[in-house]
């Protein structure tokens, strides 16, 4: 029997075993209007809950074991041989430590249960619908502090009993990131999302972790502050999250990335220490830089609980182009020749021949119909004369690389319609889904130099495996994505799948070895590009959606067993217990 049958069947145990128990008070939730519904329907029940969170502890810590054994040895150094690996709570312990914290909260003046066993609410945070991985397994319980104190008191019982802890805040990341493979506690931050500070003079803001980007910079609008946060992921993304996987989105070729707007955080620890990770100045060379270990741990070392963000001036003019080209190839020649003629750009975005059709049949930019061709988006922004400026010779080199239907936005309204596009490609791939479909969304970054080659050679393997897949990215910085729509109950077209992802991540790190060899139908131009990838390429397993559960082994072969070590140890230092979100990022020892 394989493991994962073996699970399942596991777990079908524990659902049966449990009737149906009055579920406790579910908190109220202010969501977003565009959250997806789930279209799983299982009930869940407060107590079988329990016992799958409990069951899902001994099972994923012995998956863990069986498929990652050669991992732990590589990693063994850092632990002591004889030293067990983490226990978590039983199911008995778990309810003691709910219990123990309902009190304590109380005790402390909260009125409301913060606390919420209701089945839909466990399942919407152990599984997402648009992640490329959902372990086995839902939290026992999702709690909803109000503060800094309430998340210590949570930390500190959690402590106490050895309970799993998995932070929560927009829930739109896309590598299992808010699974709970070990059950226990969804620490989500709906109630923290308030600016606690804005220090206008300072041009920094100190907001919670569940204020959204596109939230925060319609009130920083409506105050007529004259700046903005220039860091632009998905739409549904929160502060919180955004910390927790250093996201960047379109704006990084300009902006940089999260790990480039974070002043300083305070963060609870996995046994309910408060800190803050350095003072309000824009530069200090105090001691360590723990902003630089918090951010992009998604989770793993401690719950940021408030952020102190810089702010950007909004540019005088803005505008958006957009350019067709007939080759994928023909738009990277162009978007390097304007990186390296130093235009700045504040954002450019690529989409093939098949997103820009994934467009128009979604309808979402209705009644607009876009060329289907591989298309570069453009964002410009400075002083009037620098963006009229920068337009014209953007223009220049993009008709010199065969760009063609060149067209940039000559208000306000026509730069909300032409940006459309690129912000609507995850719901647009969404709305392209029959029953049973799924779509993997996936990202690497490359040397800069290397784009082009990669996803040419990316998008014809996609092909030859007859998959319906689609690439975009942020061409500006190396980053691409590849978007997959796929029958998750068909079990070749999964395999397919998997291996098309695999490639293009090795392909990143090193593409020693490609799967098309010698493939006759490649072109002249793709046979040239295999012979350059017989070369390391030196890229990442991912420029932006992180690590989480989903890429844990390409992390290994990125950085080599001895720096995941020293990643190890900084977790064991701050979280000795391996409470703080387990199995993300590397696997918990043994």
């Amino acid at each position: 029997m394989s493991v994962n049958n073996a699970t399942r069947r596991f777990v079908g145990g524990w659902q049966r075993a449990f009737s149906a128990n009055a579920s406790l008070k579910r908190p109220s939730t202010n969501r977003a209007p565009n959250t997806v519904t789930l279209r799983q329907t299982s009930r869940w029940t407060s107590r079988s809950a329990f016992a799958l969170a409990a069951s899902a502890g001994v099972l994923g810590f012995g998956i863990a074991a069986l498929t990652f054994d050669g991992y732990s040895r590589r990693t063994a150094s850092l632990f002591d041989a004889k030293a067990p690996g983490p226990k978590y709570a039983s199911m008995s312990d778990m309810e003691l430590a709910l219990q123990e914290i309902r009190e304590e909260i109380k005790a402390n003046g909260e009125d409301e249960d913060i606390i919420s066993t209701d089945s839909e609410e466990l399942h919407a945070h152990g599984y997402s619908e648009w992640s490329t991985v959902n372990p086995e397994g839902l939290p026992v319980a999702v709690a909803y502090p109000r503060s800094t104190e309430q998340v210590s008191i949570i930390a500190r019982i959690c402590h106490k009993y050895h309970v799993p802890i998995i932070g929560y805040s927009g829930g739109s990341s896309l590598e299992g990131h808010f699974s709970a493979p070990y059950g226990g506690i969804s620490v989500d931050f709906a109630f923290m999302d308030k600016i606690i500070q804005f220090n206008k003079d300072d041009m920094d803001i100190v907001v919670q972790p569940s204020i959204g980007w596109q939230d925060l910079n319609t009130e920083l609008s409506r105050m007529d502050s004259g700046l903005f946060f220039p860091i632009d992921p998905g739409p549904s993304a929160k502060i919180g999250g955004m910390i927790g996987t250093n996201c960047s989105g379109t704006n990084a070729v300009r902006y940089g990335t999260m790990k480039d707007w974070v002043i300083n955080l305070t963060v609870v620890l996995a046994d309910g220490t408060i800190i803050k990770t350095r003072r309000r100045p824009r530069k200090s060379s105090a001691g360590y830089n723990l902003n630089g270990i918090f951010v992009g741990s998604e989770g793993t070392l401690g719950l940021v609980t408030e952020a102190t963000l810089k702010l950007a001036i909004v540019p005088e003019e803005t505008s958006v182009a957009v350019v067709s080209f007939p080759s994928i190839r023909d738009a990277a020649s162009a978007a390097a020749g304007i990186m390296q003629a130093g235009i700045p750009v504040a954002s450019m975005e690529v989409m093939d021949e098949v997103q820009m059709r994934v467009i128009n049949l979604g309808g979402a930019t209705a009644p607009r119909v876009w060329k289907e061709a591989p298309t570069l988006f453009f964002k410009f922004a400075g002083t009037k004369t620098s963006v009229r400026d920068n337009i014209n010779q953007v223009k220049s080199i993009t008709q010199a690389n065969q760009g063609s239907h060149f067209e940039f936005a000559k208000d306000e309204r026509e730069q909300k319609l032409l940006w459309s596009a690129r912000k609507e490609v995850l719901w647009s791939m969404l709305a392209m889904r029959k029953e049973g479909e799924e779509v993997w969304s996936t990202d690497v970054a490359v040397p800069f130099s290397r784009l082009a080659e990669l996803i040419e050679v990316s998008k014809k393997e996609m092909d030859d495996m007859g998959l319906f897949a689609s690439i975009l990215g942020h061409i500006g910085d190396g980053n691409f994505h590849e978007s997959i729509i796929y029958d998750r109950t068909k079990k070749e077209e999964v395999a397919k799948v998997e291996k098309c992802v695999k490639n293009m991540v090795n392909r990143a790190l090193d593409s020693r070895k490609h799967p098309h060899r010698g493939h006759e139908a490649l072109t002249d131009m793709a046979k040239k590009t295999i012979a350059d990838f017989e070369c390391a390429v030196d890229g990442t397993c991912t420029g932006e959606h992180a690590i989480g559960w989903g890429k844990k082994a390409s992390l290994l072969r990125e950085v080599g067993p001895d720096t995941v070590s020293v990643m190890m140890q900084i977790k064991g230092a701050l979280d000795p217990l391996w409470i703080m979100n387990p199995g993300k990022i590397f696997d918990i020892p043994r």
